[in-house]
């Protein structure tokens, strides 16, 4: 030990190293941090928390099968008891990008987990690699951990969408009543009621949380006890489903065991289709956050058919600007979203032969998806979503102004007609209900069928009740 530089001396197959003294990791660890000073960020703690329970699990079953003393079983479990009650976080220093396959990152965990454990038996050395390690090897711990962690987060994830579900649900409940413009093309298009749009919005949610939800069961089948290459060198023939077992007891997760060890070495295809629904779902709400920010544009020379709460100043130099911050944010959010997504698509396709040495930088985006969606999603719903208040008077405006309503008189008329009335009711800017007035008044609205001029009560009738075109079928 070296007491006035505050280090303490560590030895691995390479050599000598200098470890912090205070360090509960050892020479490996340190190597890492020394050898990937790359960009300051540290594992999620959604990765630590998965890898720790193998490494329980490993320990429990290894007992069990007579394999590692009890013990040293006992240490481990309670070291790993503590990392998973929040101890321990700052240990975990490997940079996300770092030597290929998660070495690094499972040799923290592993250094770790033997420094507290030898500390908590007073009189036991227990070793990084010969007890914590025991029948395993960095390629079956680590994508073991990343679908571990991933299907720890997803009730989380799930359920803010469950959320946002039921937010925009009430919603499309309260706006019901309230007729307005459609547009297809950004171009004036039928009625449709404010709730039937709110209400879609919720519908593509729902759809978004089966597709996560499906995606997910393919990350139930572990490929641990497969060791280096899936052949189970140095791990017992029960190990593997013994570790199915275990973790899905602890996790309350219900794992299955796979028939091919080598496919879960090689592929990480699960995790790109987990992935693709995450992006899936950040196009959805991009789509709903754009649609927002264009319903509450304006407020005088815009859209304003819907008003956002107001969160905060919109200006440094505009007094009394209010902006939509929060789809913007979500936005900004799912963009990221977008991008770890990409980042893991390169990498699932990046593998060689037995191994995808990529799966540090899987690990790394797939947690930092689920951490992004979970909190933007939070923060969205509660301060966005729930708040929105319709503005009735703005979209009977424009719904008034909109000549596109003329295909309410497309039973009696036909579309050509309508057509040459929308381009006259343009010319003039007269409302297209008035213009059939006074052709009818004129007698020069002919009935297409009939050839009989078009009456004002006939008139009357097909737009007094624009609701009727918001309920489908045929107008008559």
């Amino acid at each position: 030990m070296d007491q006035k530089n505050h280090v303490r001396i560590e030895t691995d197959s390479l050599g000598s190293i200098q470890v912090p003294m205070d360090a509960l990791y050892g020479a490996q660890t340190q190597r890492a941090v020394e050898n990937f000073q790359v960009s300051g960020l540290k594992p999620w703690y959604s990765f630590v928390v998965s890898t720790a329970y193998v490494k329980k699990a490993a320990a429990v079953v290894n007992c069990d099968l007579g394999l590692l003393d009890s013990q040293i079983k006992d240490a481990i479990c309670q070291a790993v008891d503590e990392i998973l009650s929040g101890k321990w976080t700052d240990q975990f220093v490997v940079d996300p990008f770092q030597a290929g396959a998660g070495t690094s990152h499972n040799m923290n965990l592993n250094e770790v987990l033997a420094n507290r454990a030898s500390q908590l038996t007073h009189n036991l050395k227990i070793d990084p690699n010969d007890h914590v390690n025991m029948a395993q090897s960095t390629n079956d711990v680590i994508p073991t951990a990343i679908r571990l962690g991933c299907l720890l987060r997803l009730d989380e994830l799930v359920g803010q969408l469950k959320k946002l579900e039921n937010a925009l649900k009430n919603k499309s409940d309260d706006f019901q009543s309230i007729l307005k413009s459609g547009r297809t093309h950004l171009q004036d298009a039928v009625p449709i009621r404010l709730g039937q749009e709110f209400g879609a919005y919720a519908e593509a949610i729902r759809k978004d949380i089966i597709r996560i939800q499906r995606s997910a069961d393919g990350l139930k089948e572990l490929g641990i006890g497969g060791t280096a290459v899936g052949s189970g060198l140095n791990a017992h023939p029960e190990f593997h489903q013994r570790m199915v077992r275990e973790l899905s007891k602890y996790t309350g997760i219900k794992f299955l065991c796979s028939d091919n060890l080598f496919e879960r070495m090689q592929s990480m295809a699960d995790m790109a289709d987990f992935s693709a629904a995450l992006r899936t779902t950040a196009l959805t709400l991009i789509r709903i956050a754009n649609d927002f920010r264009l319903l509450s544009s304006g407020p005088e020379t815009g859209l304003n058919e819907i008003i956002l709460p107001a969160l905060q100043p919109g200006s440094s130099i505009m007094p009394g600007k209010i902006n939509p911050v929060m789809p913007e944010m979500l936005n900004m959010a799912m963009f990221h979203v977008i991008g770890c997504d990409t980042t893991i698509s390169l990498a699932v396709q990046a593998g060689q032969l037995e191994l995808n040495v990529m799966m540090p930088v899987i690990a790394h985006n797939l947690f930092e998806e689920l951490q992004i969606m979970i909190g933007s999603i939070h923060v969205f719903t509660d301060k966005c979503v729930k708040g929105i208040q319709a503005n009735p008077e703005k979209a009977a405006k424009w719904l008034e102004s909109n000549p596109i309503i003329i295909t309410a008189l497309n039973p009696l008329i036909g579309y050509l007609a309508g057509a040459a009335l929308v381009k006259e009711a343009f010319t003039r800017k007269i409302s297209i209900k008035d213009l059939a007035l006074e052709k009818s008044a004129k007698g020069e609205l002919h009935n297409k069928d009939t050839g009989k001029i078009v009456t004002e009560n006939e008139i009357e009738s097909a737009f007094s009740d624009l609701n009727r075109m918001t309920e489908g079928g045929i107008l008559s």
